[in-house]
């Protein structure tokens, strides 16, 4: 099983990021499950987000405790703590104008080896302004993940949110997943 940690703000769409990656990958055959986990329920507030995907039926709702990616929509909710967040091999993906390096000089309360190759950063925030004109940018973190793993391509994402999202927003979010992707239009 492949399992996804999402942490977001209220507003940022790190729910909606959850169901489109587990549509994005039915689109294959294979089974997801994705389910939130609210705090106060307000703007801003911090919230976790689940995706687990998996060749076989998904029915277990437990929170992951250490996931294979762990993705961050807002990089002040990033710590060092996160590494105890990821499995071996795991990675964690940070909506950040910082470099992985500038982000491991923060003071370190784990016993986890901290590696900046486990740390993929993007300025999701500055391309979200540019095509959105707002800072959300659960679709253009759920691209980086696309393009930095094999779990869901291109096409399956984009399929995924023409499919899910509002049709008032597909067509922005489709010019955002092309832009992680390296393609302009």
């Amino acid at each position: 099983m492949t399992e996804v940690l999402w942490h977001g703000r209220g507003g940022q769409g790190a729910f909606s990021a959850a169901k489109v990656l587990g549509a994005a990958y039915s689109l294959t055959g294979k089974h997801a499950l994705a389910f939130p986990s609210f705090g106060p329920e307000r703007r801003g507030a911090p919230i976790l987000a689940f995706t687990k995907l998996d060749s076989k039926l998904v029915g277990d709702r437990s929170q992951i405790k250490k996931a294979d990616y762990v993705i961050f929509l807002d990089d002040t909710l990033f710590t060092a703590s996160a590494f105890r967040e990821i499995k071996e091999g795991g990675k964690i993906l940070i909506n950040t104008k910082k470099t992985a390096e500038e982000l491991l000089h923060q003071p370190v309360e784990t016993d986890e080896i901290i590696s900046s190759s486990s740390v993929i950063t993007f300025d999701g925030t500055s391309l979200a302004m540019e095509i959105l004109k707002m800072p959300v940018t659960n679709t253009v973190m759920l691209s980086v993940l696309a393009r930095n793993s094999s779990i869901v391509s291109e096409d399956e994402l984009t399929e995924a949110v023409r499919g899910y999202l509002p049709k008032k927003i597909v067509e922005k979010n489709v010019l955002l997943i092309k832009r992680v992707f390296g393609r302009s239009e």
